[in-house]
C-alpha cells in the first residue's frame, strides 16, 4: 500500500560539543544532502519525478556530482529508478514502513537494555543535553531542528552499544523513514509528546532499569507507528 503525501545544569555541561572534522565536503557530498534534505522534508514529494538536469540547475552543482549522490539515493532507499523514465522519489510504502518500525523495535530495544546497563555518566550527560534542545525546539514549534535532534538521540542510544554494525544498521534505517519522522512531528501536539518520551527513555538508562528502558522506547516506536497510521 502506498500514499503520497528538563534536566540538571551539570548534565548539560558535560556533554561533548561536535568536532568538525575540517574537511569542506565534496560536491557529490553536497548535493546529496541537498536532495535528501528535501525528500526527508517533502520539498520533494513522494513519487515525484525527477530530472537529473533540474535538479543540477536548482542546486547549482554539476551534473555528475548531482548524477553520484542520486546513485547513492537509490541504494538509501529514497530514490526509485523507473527504466526507460528516469528517476522519482521513492512513494511511501506504509507496508515497508511498518516492516523498518518492526526491526526498529527489535533492535533499538536492545539498545535501551544495552544503554541501562552499560551507559556512561558522558553518554547520559549527551542525552539529556539533546533533550533539552528539542524541548526548546518543541516550543518555538522547530519541525527541522527537532527531526535532527530526534535523530541525533537515536543514534546516541545505539552508540551506547559501542556495536559499530549496529549503530549502521538502524542509521540506514532511519534514512529510510525520516520523512515519515517529519510529517509526524508536524501533526497536532506529538512534537511535545515525542519530547515527553524521550525523557523517560533517558529515565530507564539513567536509573540502570533495563526493562524500563525497552518499555520507553518500544511506546516511543509505537506511538510513531500509530501516528504515521493516522497522518497517512
Amino acid at each position: 500500500m502506498t500514499a503520497n503525501l528538563g534536566t540538571s545544569d551539570d548534565l548539560r555541561e558535560t556533554a561533548r560539543p561536535k568536532r568538525s572534522s575540517g574537511r569542506a565536503p565534496s560536491l557529490r557530498d553536497r548535493a546529496y544532502e541537498k536532495i535528501k534534505h528535501l525528500i526527508i522534508t517533502c520539498g520533494l514529494k513522494p513519487g515525484e519525478v525527477l530530472s537529473e538536469a533540474a535538479l543540477s540547475v536548482s542546486l547549482d552543482i554539476g551534473r555528475t556530482p548531482v548524477h553520484q549522490a542520486i546513485d547513492r539515493l537509490v541504494t538509501d532507499g529514497l530514490i526509485d529508478v523507473m527504466p526507460r523514465k528516469g528517476i522519482m522519489v521513492k512513494p511511501v510504502s506504509l507496508d515497508e514502513i511498518f516492516d523498518i518500525i518492526d526491526v526498529r523495535l527489535i533492535n533499538e530495544s536492545y539498545c535501551a537494555r544495552r544503554a541501562a546497563a552499560r551507559a556512561e555518566p558522558a553518554d547520559i550527560a549527551r542525552m539529556v543535553a539533546n533533550l533539552d534542545a528539542m524541548w526548546d525546539a518543541a516550543k518555538a514549534r522547530a519541525i527541522e531542528t527537532m527531526m535532527e535532534l530526534d535523530r541525533e538521540f537515536h543514534a546516541m542510544l545505539s552508540g551506547t552499544t559501542r556495536n559499530k554494525v549496529l549503530s549502521e544498521i538502524l542509521r540506514n534505517l532511519h534514512d529510510r523513514s525520516t520523512r515519515l519522522w517529519f510529517i509526524s512531528l508536524r501533526a497536532g501536539e506529538q512534537h511535545m509528546r515525542v519530547c515527553e518520551q524521550h525523557a523517560a527513555i533517558i529515565d530507564g538508562v539513567r536509573r540502570n532499569d533495563p526493562d524500563a528502558a525497552e518499555q520507553a522506547i518500544r511506546a516511543h516506536i509505537e506511538a510513531f507507528r500509530e501516528n504515521v497510521t493516522r497522518q497517512l
